[in-house]
């Protein structure tokens, strides 16, 4: 087992995933940048320095996902700190589609089924494969913790109230893909508290990234700033929290 940290990124061969390997390679952990395409990962870690890694990594592939943690065990010896960032928003979205004009075709009247699945495939099916894989490592590593990223747009009580400007997205697809992930946070650091691995989720805000065609007002530098204070928190840290940066509480 190596001495220094390490960090497991998912999705992190760009946008937020990218910065988050970025920012935690500057403190000094060893990094692996996650990615479905290992050439991508390789140029995103040669990005990153010389503390990261490229890991062949694709969220929706189970062999993909046990061949990823058996190079982790067996190259590294430990994992410190599991951030799971790979997400999608659609995969039917036309181009030059506004994110309104899109939603209006993902309602729960008229959302087609396979464009759900395929989303829900990725943001908590493909979370939850990679948590089963990486926590025997998670368990043997003192201090582990893990982040998922989320959204705002997924929290319940926010989009229930008629004053959210994004309320009228909201629906199964993307959002309620968020929502799910939530759950599955809440649940994870329920079954992690005895053990004392810390499960929290983070919301980056609203970033300028691929995932909604660089519309966000926000850059990748602040929207990955929640994930890394949230990833580096003691062992006095909170565990089942959902917060963006600032420390403000999201409620779910």
């Amino acid at each position: 087992m190596q001495d220094k940290q390490v960090a497991l990124v998912t999705g992190a061969n760009q946008g937020i995933g990218l910065q988050i390997a970025k920012d935690l390679a500057t403190r000094g952990l060893t990094v692996l940048v996650g990615s479905r395409s290992l050439e991508r990962g390789e140029a995103a870690a040669g990005e990153v320095g010389l503390n990261a890694f490229a890991l062949q990594l694709d969220v929706t592939d189970q062999a993909s996902i046990t061949m990823a943690a058996e190079r982790v065990q067996n190259e590294f010896g430990r994992l410190d700190v599991l951030i799971q960032n790979a997400a999608i928003s659609n995969t039917k979205k036309q181009p030059g589609q506004s994110v309104e004009e899109y939603s209006k075709t993902t309602r729960p009247s008229n959302v087609a089924l396979d464009e759900m699945r395929a989303v829900w495939d990725t943001n908590v099916f493909g979370v939850l494969a990679v948590y089963q894989a990486m926590l025997p490592l998670l368990r043997n590593t003192p201090g582990s913790r893990i982040v998922n990223v989320s959204s705002g747009v997924g929290s319940l009580a926010t989009n229930l109230n008629p004053a959210f400007p994004y309320r009228g997205i909201f629906g199964p697809v993307y959002p309620a893909s968020k929502t799910a992930l939530n759950a599955l946070t809440v649940a994870m650091a329920i079954e992690l508290e005895p053990e004392g691995i810390k499960v929290n989720a983070v919301s980056p805000g609203y970033t300028k990234t691929n995932l909604n065609g660089y519309s966000g007002t926000e850059t990748v530098e602040e929207g990955a700033r929640e994930a890394v204070r949230v990833a580096l928190l003691g062992q006095d840290g909170p565990t089942g929290t959902f917060t963006r940066w600032k420390g403000e509480t999201i409620p779910w």
